[in-house]
């Protein structure tokens, strides 16, 4: 059975979080954030790939598998209608035609979903991921950054 495992940077900094992913033998970063932007240092799409590149683990952007705005918005404030936005979302023709491609990515390397989030519970990485799961068996491991 494939492994699909998943990561948030909330509370790492980069050199910690890149030990985490080799530690976990992760080939390839999958990055499911709708805007691959972020305030904390190393984590915006161009200087994460570059580090990971030179930390020789493979960096896509699958912005299809990002929750969209309207989900963003909900997760300030009601989970439930986070969930439900989501899961909405993963039914559109953009997100099936990307969860295509992370069935690929899974069968070829070993893959680690990121987003913002620490806690995999309240992230729609955990909801792609068990999306992911439905289409093929795939075992779910969350991982964490060391404090």
């Amino acid at each position: 059975m494939k492994r699909l495992m998943t990561i948030g940077y909330e509370k790492a900094d980069a050199p910690r979080f890149i030990a985490a992913l080799k530690k976990a033998g992760v080939d390839r970063l999958v990055d499911v954030r709708a805007v691959a932007f972020s305030h904390k240092k190393g984590f915006s799409k161009s200087a994460l790939a570059a580090t990971l590149k030179k930390n020789g683990i493979g960096y896509v952007h699958l912005r299809g598998l990002g929750a969209p705005k309207a989900a963003r918005k909900a997760h300030e404030t009601d989970m439930a209608e986070f969930r439900r936005l989501y899961r909405a979302h993963l039914k559109t023709p953009d997100a099936q035609a990307q969860m295509e491609e992370l069935k690929r990515l899974v069968r070829d390397a070993k893959c680690c979903l990121m987003c913002f989030e620490r806690d995999p519970e309240i992230c729609h990485r955990r909801l792609a991921a068990a999306a992911l799961a439905r289409k093929m068996p795939v075992k779910i491991i969350d991982l964490f950054v060391a404090a």
